[in-house]
Formats: C-alpha cells, structure tokens, sequence
C-alpha cells in the first residue's frame, strides 16, 4: 500500500514538473483599460452598463451565472437603472424552481441571476473582484493604487486575448489565449464582430463588447462603488478639516507656556 502511494505520488510530481515546464518563461498579458470608474472620482457609465447587460444576456449566459445579484438592482441608482418594469420583463424571462410550489415559475425582480448552466463555467457575480490583472510590489500596493486592482482589465484581456490557435489534448480543445495564465484556455471565443446589435448604435466589434461587459461584471461585483468613494471623499475633507482645528487648538492651549520659556 506504501508503495503504490509513493509511486502515485512521485507520478504526480513528475506531471506537475512537466507542465511547469511547457509553461515556463510564458507571461500573460492584461492590456490597460480606462474605464470611466477608475480613479477617486470615477462614475459607472450607465449606457455602458446597458450595453454590457446586454452582452452579458445574449452572450455570457449561455454558460455563467450570477447568482449572487439579485436583479432589482438593475434599477438602483449608479447602476444600469432600467425603468421597473423593464426590470420585472427581463425578470420573467429566466425560470426558477419553487420549493413552495414545488414548480417552476418565472422570476420576479427580488430573485437572483441565474446560475451558471454548466460544471465548469465559473459564476461572475464577483469576477471582476476575484481576478487581479495588476500586481505592484508586495506589501506597498503602488501598482493597485494608480491602475486599480485590474479585475475588469483581466476579463477584457480575456475576451480579446484570442490568438485562433487550438490544439487538443486528452480529448479537449484547448484555445490559444495570451492573457490566461497557462495560456490555453477552455472556453472559446465567446465574442465576434457584429455579434450583438445596440439599440443605440455603439461600435459593436470585440473590443468594445469586451469592455461593455468588463464594466458591466465591475459594477456586479461592486454596485456600491459610487456609494463608497463619496464617502471616501468626505471622511478625507473631515479628517483634514480636524487636523487643521487640532493643530489650531494645540498652538492656542500650548501658546502661554511657550511664551514664559522664551521670556525665561
């Protein structure tokens, strides 16, 4: 028994030594975006939002889920902010399983995305959080301040990153993809030119379809982003303002004792 589990492992390190080394010397690459939310006072671009929903429906759907956003905030302030009833249409469009009815019916606003419809596609509910595109020297953070952590960068790099190459192993094909980390990914191409029509006439090739839906998975991840760097925004104003009035009073309480030491 011993035995077999040594071999079993020494087998298991050679695979993995192997696979380091077919991928050894490869980077991957996230190409720079600038999103309109970047920055201390960056603001979601609704009408990008609605294009990247969209995407994210005709496209993304068919395998992810997003089960961890709930549709009614579709509506919310800083988000796509569909009308109501827009909300409750898109809702009815994706059945659920009821236990109280023990049925199936359509969803409401207060029910979440659906989840993903295959295995091995992962959930984006938080994607655009869980995925870092930037890395700056460890403990300092520089990189991350001034480009952000790169989340949505990475899933833009992803949809774009595509080179046509394919190879097959073990049964599976595998696509060429310069920004995935072993560089073969899975997943086809899941976008192409033309591919979705936009009501308001946007550019609808890969790249701009890429970067709707990066900031549309941003924003899923984040609703609350607008929210949060306001109040960002005014803990600074207040804590500069009381540091002024700090120092102010310490000259004033400390002026009198100052004054005797020189006179001394």
């Amino acid at each position: 028994m011993l035995r077999k589990i040594t071999l079993g492992a020494v087998a298991a390190l050679a695979l993995t030594g192997t696979a380091a080394l077919a991928n050894e010397g490869f980077e991957p690459t996230t190409t720079d975006v600038s999103f309109s939310f970047e920055g201390p006072f960056g603001t979601f671009d609704r009408h990008q939002l609605q294009r990247g929903l969209q995407v994210y429906t005709e496209v993304c759907s068919a395998c992810h889920g997003m089960k961890f956003v709930p549709i009614r905030s579709l509506a919310d302030e800083g988000g796509p902010q569909l009308p109501m009833d827009q909300v409750r249409a898109y809702a009815a469009q994706f059945d659920i399983f009821d236990p109280t009815l023990d049925d199936t019916r359509a969803r409401t606003p207060n029910d979440t995305f659906p989840s993903s419809t295959m295995p091995n596609a992962p959930d984006l509910s938080l994607m655009a959080k869980a995925r870092a595109g930037f890395h700056g020297p460890y403990g300092l953070g520089l990189s991350q301040l001034f480009n952000g952590i790169g989340g949505p960068e990475h899933i833009y790099s992803i949809l774009t990153g595509f080179t046509g190459e394919t190879k097959d192993e073990a049964g599976n094909t595998f696509y060429e993809n310069h920004a995935f980390s072993t560089g073969w990914i899975a997943m086809p191409p899941p976008l192409s030119d033309g591919q979705v029509e936009f009501a308001d006439g946007s550019p609808n090739d890969v790249k701009h379809m890429a970067e709707d839906v990066a900031a549309f998975l941003m924003w899923a991840a984040e609703p609350h982003m607008m929210a949060r760097k306001q109040a960002g925004f005014v803990a600074v104003i207040f804590l500069g303002v009381l540091s002024v009035l700090l120092y102010l009073t310490n000259k004033r309480l400390w002026a009198s004792v100052k004054g005797k030491k020189k006179h001394a």
